[in-house]
């Protein structure tokens, strides 16, 4: 029963390619695993799981790895977009936009110009 109720969370796993990861139901409580590619993806599985079950959910317990900690993220530009709006995205503050373009200055000219199809990592901060 606690395993239809979680559902999402191992439908966005599997969205998310969650590696090594695996889920069993053991005395009432759903156990979940696994290595998520960067921290954003974790924060992501994480947030369904408190949607589900709520802040502090009981009857779920979650060890969720990162597999890449160097970024918080990948992104690839989708057509539209500037720099504010993936800084918002991702940090939940567009003026955070130069934080983003300074750990890509390599492959921008301009926080300005961006195209739709560049990659772009998203630092942690």
């Amino acid at each position: 029963m606690i395993k239809s109720k979680c559902q999402s969370v191992l439908d966005l796993g599997e969205k998310l390619n969650i590696q090594n990861g695996d889920v069993k139901e053991e005395n009432g409580q759903l156990k979940v695993w696994g290595t998520a590619k960067n921290q954003y993806e974790k924060n992501f599985l994480w947030d369904e799981i408190k949607r589900v079950g709520g802040e502090n959910p009981a009857d779920i317990m979650a060890d969720i790895k990162v597999a890449d900690s160097l970024v918080y993220a990948h992104h690839t530009v989708k057509s539209g977009e500037t720099l504010s709006k993936i800084a918002k995205q991702y940090y939940k503050d567009p003026n955070k936009y130069n934080t983003i373009f300074e750990a890509n200055r390599g492959k921008l000219k301009s926080a300005d110009l961006i195209h739709p199809g560049d990659e772009l990592v998203i630092p942690n901060i």
